[in-house]
């Protein structure tokens, strides 16, 4: 019959050990009375779970290497396995009322991120924002009330593909935004001035009456400036053709900056993509108007956590964005139920050289020290006499 008790054998001689005392550190010694040998015990689950629980508090934190270690290099030594455990998100299939959707971008990576203005429910590493990473990304979210979106085109076409039944809020600070990007923040023009004023009002608007009179006052100003936008540009010596316009063409509109954010309100306006939250408020459904909650929350998350552990390789700055995003999701596990053996036991892959002639070398420095035969040797003796 086996002993459960903690009587472990000797690696010399296989006899069982006793204990003989503690080391100064406060752990058990123990001691081979067969062979004299003595060595100590450890718990390599227990040990492992300290050390990735350090490392999830020093990546989720503001906190340099040294606090969680006597110093950098054993903090890194120590937690090097760490970086091979990722998360995963299980689908729950739950149905919101909103999700909101963006990319944030870093080191030629971008990150698509679905948010519920609460917590994240999924996101999606890819180079850009295009129609394949947002389909990666949306088609494993079922269909919900209300996407909230920035005004990416690849976002919105895919929502629209994907999502059929699912209606559209425009996000109102990026529709402020493009405001700004066609018409500046100091037009010069008073058409410019006073569609930068519609723009404006738009954030004050809170009832559905509110919102049928800020569409006539926009319907107003294009009547009144139809002559105004519809001004045309012929070629003439001396004059410098705009960048946008083809070497064959005649003519081009005047006024392209007003244009673009004329069209910008009328395509959302008959889209109906504006008052989207207002119009479900009246059915007792409470949807955000901006994707505030998505920008100040997991996307100031991110560029803050790169900010404060500069230096990352780039996969360690996914990684760690990874366990960011998840620790954001609602029902988040403890991330230690995501570590197996063997994540402990993968080695790190070893970078060979090579050189001219094809043959590996250990490091890229091999034959390029310094050596007796340079007279490079150790010197002895005060280094300031003369010879």
């Amino acid at each position: 019959m086996s002993n459960p008790r903690n009587h472990p054998h000797c690696g010399v001689c296989e006899n069982r050990l006793v204990k003989n005392g503690e080391t100064s550190a406060g752990r058990t010694r123990w001691r081979c009375k067969h062979c004299g040998a003595s060595t100590t015990r450890t718990r390599t689950d227990i040990t492992r779970k300290a050390e990735f629980t350090s490392f999830i508090d020093w990546l989720t934190s503001t906190r340099s290497r040294g606090d969680f270690a006597t110093s950098t290099r054993t903090f890194n030594r120590h937690t090097q396995w760490c970086w091979n455990v990722a998360p995963t998100v299980s689908p729950t299939g739950e149905i919101h009322d909103q999700i909101m959707l963006d990319g944030t971008y870093f080191n030629g990576w971008c990150v698509l991120i679905a948010h519920t203005g609460e917590h994240v429910i999924d996101w999606q590493w890819c180079d850009r924002e295009k129609n394949e990473s947002w389909t990666a990304l949306i088609e494993r979210i079922p269909a919900p009330v209300v996407a909230i979106v920035d005004g990416n085109g690849p976002l919105t076409t895919t929502v629209k593909r994907l999502w059929p039944t699912t209606r559209i809020q425009r996000c109102h600070f990026h529709i402020r935004q493009g405001g700004h990007r066609h018409l500046t923040r100091r037009p010069a023009l008073l058409a410019n001035k006073e569609l930068l004023a519609i723009f404006t009002t738009l954030k004050n608007v809170t009832t559905l009456d509110e919102a049928a009179a800020w569409t006539g006052e926009f319907a107003a100003w294009e009547a009144k400036w139809e002559t105004f936008i519809k001004h045309r540009t012929r070629p003439q010596a001396g004059l410098a053709r705009p960048a946008h316009v083809r070497p064959g063409q005649t003519w081009w509109y005047t006024h392209q900056r007003t244009r673009k954010a004329c069209r910008l309100l009328a395509t959302l306006i008959s889209g109906g993509h504006i008052f989207t939250w207002l119009e479900l408020a009246d059915e007792g459904m409470r949807i955000a108007k901006t994707t505030n909650a998505l920008e100040g929350g997991p996307n100031k998350a991110i560029k803050d956590f790169l900010r404060m552990h500069r230096g990352l390789p780039i996969e360690h700055a996914r990684r760690g964005v990874d366990w960011l995003l998840y620790l954001r999701t609602e029902a988040a596990r403890d991330p230690w139920e995501f570590v197996t053996p063997a994540a402990w036991e993968k080695k790190p892959a070893r970078r060979v050289a090579r050189n001219e002639s094809g043959r590996a070398e250990t490091t890229s420095l091999y034959g390029t020290s310094f050596s007796i035969e340079d007279g490079n040797g150790i010197q002895k003796g005060w280094g300031g006499r003369s010879r």
